[in-house]
């Protein structure tokens, strides 16, 4: 029995995954277990760069931010005070807002696929989560989510590209599903019901 678990919750803004990660925290302390739980971009020094990029503070091209989440994401893992790797190895059970596999949706309609994907295999290589966990939302509902609760839009926050980034999800969740343990849930339902059914996959991993 694995006592301790990496997962990643993915989807396009406005998908519920902050809320997922709360609720799937709360059972998985209720159920006797350490867990910490983080984001990308980090609030280390280069996800900070990244923000301020996206809430149109700073100007970078799509290749310098893809660049800057590989670092970010390196850092995320190997820190030494708080990286994953560091509260894995200390019995935590990880959960992260985001994390490569947003590079390769959120990138690739920018930059070439090939080059994100070659870009974060180190990170691939020292952690892959135990299981992606990808709430599916239409980009519709995403943009009306987002204008109820925002003040502001970021950037990649258009109808446009988050129909892009829906589909770059898709394709690549497909082109890597012999590497990576993906569970997709509808993500257009109460947040309890999506959480039982999360909850109902986390806890047979750990029988």
């Amino acid at each position: 029995m694995k006592k301790n678990l990496f997962i990643a919750f993915e989807g396009i803004d406005g998908s519920g995954k902050s809320t997922q990660v709360k609720l799937l925290t709360q059972k998985l302390e209720v159920a006797g277990l350490k867990v910490y739980t983080t984001c990308e971009p980090t609030d280390g020094p280069i996800g900070k760069i990244i923000r301020d990029i996206f809430r149109h503070k700073m100007e970078a091209d799509h290749r310098t931010i893809a660049g800057l989440f590989v670092a970010d994401r390196l850092d995320h893992l190997l820190n030494k005070t708080n990286g994953i790797l560091k509260k894995l190895e200390e019995g935590y059970t990880v959960i992260t807002d985001r994390y490569y596999f947003s590079s390769y949706a959120y990138q690739s309609t920018h930059v070439d696929q090939h080059w994100v994907i070659q870009a974060n295999s180190l990170s691939a290589n020292l952690q892959r989560p135990d299981l992606n966990i990808y709430i599916d939302i239409s980009p519709e509902l995403s943009i009306d989510r987002l204008n109820k609760g925002r003040d502001s839009i970021e950037l990649y926050e258009t109808l446009e590209n988050l129909q892009n980034v829906r589909n770059k999800y898709f394709e690549i969740m497909e082109l890597l599903k012999k590497e990576e343990k993906v569970l997709i849930v509808d993500g257009n339902r109460e947040p309890e019901i999506i959480s039982n059914e999360i909850w109902d996959n986390i806890a047979n991993r750990f029988k």
